[in-house]
């Protein structure tokens, strides 16, 4: 395998740790809120419940805690996108991204 394969197949798999930590942040993020906003607001969920909510939510936690971790996953995000651009990596490469 040349270099320049080794090369992508290791940012290829940086990307790869990078989802899983942005997801896992983002999975700590809105536990952190609903357990503090449902504590503070009483409320319940039933089994079988669902919400949704925007993405920016975060930045506006009363929680500075949420707002921090926040901030480290858009530098991720941001960080991935600087890796799939500087690399010219297709689409079919990055599936697992999506």
């Amino acid at each position: 395998m040349g270099l320049k394969k080794k090369y992508k197949k290791e940012v290829l798999k940086s990307l790869k740790h990078l989802n899983s930590s942005e997801h896992k942040l983002l999975e700590t993020m809105t536990q952190l809120m609903l357990l503090k906003e449902m504590k503070e607001s009483g409320i319940v969920l039933q089994k079988g419940d669902t919400f949704s909510f925007d993405d920016d939510i975060f930045d506006y936690s009363p929680d500075k805690t949420v707002r921090k971790i926040a901030k480290l996953r858009r530098r991720i995000q941001k960080t991935m996108l600087d890796l799939v651009e500087n690399n010219e990596l297709k689409d079919e490469e990055i599936k697992f991204l999506a």
